[in-house]
């Protein structure tokens, strides 16, 4: 158990330039967690290329990254309830830029793993989980469009350093532009914690877990059907460049072109969403008809045979997907009434989901790999399981109705 001292609570500002300017934190935050890792794709093509390794083993480093950014957050997010959010911020941006420096050095595959998938992991949990939790405090009828422009971090990330890495590789090489990613990273994290300024909340002595999270049963519906959701979700973003290479008979820069185009399209679709979850359908439905148009998505995956078709579905996929992503938060934070546990009970969430993404992309390499290349197997699991937690999800705010009437 945490003691700390007890400090008034009050009603979110919900508005207001210290509110607002939490954004940016956060913002960043999602840029160096979630950005960095769901940029992968590029990573991942340039390992399997150069050191001749299956995709089901590169893809576990990715993957590693992914899961312990959600499953950190958990232990993250109950200590930022407990009063230590900005400390978590700054050990988070200093591990999560060591693992980029420390990528730039490695030269073997259990290197990368180490520097890539754990430690830029750990650090990214640490970081973006107090900065996230902080905003859901800030905000309660504005809270999914600050939650979703927060959330944009991840695009604006997962496009800046793909981008950087691809342009660089062959004018530097790949130490140095992994190592200017590393630049850019130490001066936006700079800018973050300088602007981090969690509220004072009252704190109460609680365990890691708060078991009694699992009495709600909208709440538990609502995990069951993010975590089939999160089995596939970053695993469509993590396999799109390496099935335009390898399906569709793309260039390696080419092929790049379309996790940029994914990931951004996110970021208008991430706001938008977060208006229309504030004033018309409310955050758990936006999170889950996304997700079921996601899985749609998945299944018209199967249909993608040429070129133009690629970049038709990388726009519209990265536009449903990214909507359901930033909305997520924001849909999870709906089931917690004490705002004094807003960092535990999301932050349990995303520990529950990270062991499925640990999971998905390896699953779906192994898929490719036993079907001799072709993706069409690997797709049709993805749009299944996607569908399904969807519809989970849509339950779980249906149940919230019951009880509520």
């Amino acid at each position: 158990m945490i003691q700390v001292p007890t400090i008034p609570i009050d009603e979110p500002p919900d508005g207001g330039l210290l509110a607002w300017s939490q954004v940016v934190p956060a913002h960043i935050a999602n840029m160096l967690s979630w950005g960095y890792g769901t940029g992968f794709s590029v990573f991942q093509l340039y390992y399997k290329q150069t050191m001749n390794l299956p995709a089901a083993q590169v893809a576990w480093v990715g993957s590693i990254q992914i899961f312990l950014c959600f499953v950190i957050g958990m232990v993250s997010g109950r200590l930022s309830d407990a009063g230590y959010p900005r400390v978590l911020y700054a050990v988070g941006a200093v591990i999560s830029l060591f693992g980029m420096f420390m990528t730039s050095l490695a030269t073997t595959y259990w290197q990368i793993l180490l520097a890539q998938g754990f430690c830029s992991g750990i650090g990214g949990g640490l970081m973006f989980m107090p900065a996230t939790a902080n905003v859901a405090t800030y905000f309660k009828k504005k809270r999914s469009l600050a939650m979703a422009l927060n959330g944009c971090g991840s695009g604006t990330g997962a496009i800046l350093f793909p981008a950087t890495v691809q342009f660089l590789i062959p004018r530097l090489g790949f130490g140095w532009a992994v190592r200017m990613c590393g630049f850019i990273g130490i001066f936006l994290a700079v800018i973050g914690f300088s602007l981090f300024r969690p509220r004072k909340l009252l704190r109460i002595p609680a365990p890691i877990v708060d078991w009694t999270a699992f009495r709600n049963g909208p709440y538990v519906m609502f995990t069951a059907g993010s975590f089939l959701i999160y089995f596939s979700l970053f695993t469509m973003l993590l396999y799109i460049n390496s099935f335009a290479r390898e399906s569709i008979g793309l260039s390696d820069i080419e092929s790049i072109n379309f996790v940029l185009i994914t990931n951004a399209v996110t970021i208008p679709a991430r706001p938008i969403f977060g208006v229309i979850a504030d004033r018309y359908v409310g955050p758990v439905n936006t999170f889950g008809l996304n997700c079921i148009a996601s899985g749609v998505m998945a299944f018209g995956w199967m249909g993608v045979h040429k070129r133009a078709d690629m970049y038709a579905f990388s726009v519209v996929m990265g536009f449903v997907n990214g909507a359901a992503q930033g909305i997520f938060s924001s849909a999870a934070s709906s089931f917690v009434k004490d705002v004094r546990k807003m960092g535990t009970w999301i932050g349990m969430v995303y520990a529950l989901c990270g062991f499925a993404t640990l999971a998905g992309p390896p699953t779906m390499g192994a898929i490719i790999d036993a079907s001799g290349g072709k993706y069409v197997w690997g797709q049709l699991w993805l749009g299944l399981t996607i569908v399904i937690g969807g519809i989970l999800i849509l339950t779980s705010s249906m149940l919230v109705g019951f009880r509520r009437g």
